[in-house]
């Protein structure tokens, strides 16, 4: 955890370059610890729009640093660990997503926030895992396709009458996650409500008690009355489902739920990248444009 040595250095480089810390929910404890704001990816990218800060630090994935990028074109987006990808991202292409399209005439595309901002720029409307229904629902016609995260789709499918064409990625931190491993934990708490990210598989979904986005996980969590909970997301969130719920007990589905490029980020660069203001992310402007139509478009959907 950080000492107050290293909260009073942030806190006098914050000040400096005016700038805030936002760490997503899967971030290690110790970086959430010296955060100004924690959330899900599209949540950090709205509040980085919205601030009056000139420097955004965003503790994430680097898909999360272009949507930030994207929607506040004049702020400095700073990732602090470049490397920090995300495999899911990387497999959808341009390339493939158009000869998609080629086949499938007319028929929108759906694409998941967990993408790059080329593949954004090549969607109609962008999604999230807590509002992906309501945007295929939205959409004037029968057949949607979706990408990249198989297991989403097929989440949303379930949700919907309409054709979904899947895309074959997949977060391969969520798709480990096996049928055995949510048996063998029922079992050991029979009195324990399991909450998944439907990031997992359709088989896990349907062995789960509940399955959300991050945000929604956090809120069912905190309006619920029970008091024991699996959790079958990334264990990072674990910092926040113990801190904003102290009357409560948590227990992680499976140790497999880490995702190493989350990790990546630790508190030593977090204060590098506020002494150095890099590395910046940057989109090439013809590509921010069309990707922010398609999060705009999201944007427009009320979802209750």
């Amino acid at each position: 955890m950080p000492t107050d040595e290293v909260k009073k250095r942030l806190e006098e480089l914050k000040k400096q370059h005016n700038a805030i810390i936002l760490a997503h929910n899967y971030q290690s404890d110790e970086v959430q610890e010296v955060a100004d704001y924690i959330g899900d990816s599209f949540g950090l990218s709205q509040i980085a729009a919205e601030t009056d800060a000139d420097v955004i630090i965003f503790c994430g994935v680097h898909f999360m640093a272009e949507s930030a990028k994207i929607l506040s074109p004049d702020k400095k987006v700073i990732l602090p660990v470049l490397e920090a990808g995300c495999p899911m991202a990387d497999m959808v292409d341009v390339e493939g997503l158009r000869q998609l399209k080629a086949q499938h005439p007319g028929v929108p595309v759906v694409t998941y926030v967990n993408s790059s901002a080329a593949v954004k720029a090549e969607s109609d409307i962008c999604c999230t895992s807590s509002n992906a229904v309501k945007v295929v629902e939205s959409l004037d016609s029968d057949t949607i396709i979706f990408t990249p995260d198989q297991n989403l789709g097929s989440y949303i499918a379930n949700k919907t009458n309409k054709k979904i064409i899947l895309w074959e990625g997949y977060c391969i931190t969520h798709h480990r996650v096996s049928p055995a491993e949510v048996r063998k934990v029922r079992e050991a708490h029979p009195d324990a409500l399991i909450l998944v990210h439907p990031e997992t598989r359709p088989e896990i979904v349907a062995l789960a008690d509940h399955a959300d986005s991050t945000a929604g996980i956090l809120r069912y969590v905190r309006e619920s009355n029970h008091k024991k909970f699996i959790i079958g997301t990334e264990m990072g969130i674990m910092y926040r489902l113990k801190k904003e719920n102290p009357d409560k007990e948590f227990y992680i589905l499976t140790p497999k739920l880490v995702c190493v490029n989350m990790k990546k980020t630790r508190l030593a660069h977090v204060v590098q990248a506020l002494e150095t203001l890099s590395p910046e992310i940057h989109v090439d402007e013809d590509v921010r444009v069309k990707a922010k139509q398609a999060l705009e478009r999201m944007l427009a959907i009320k979802v209750n």
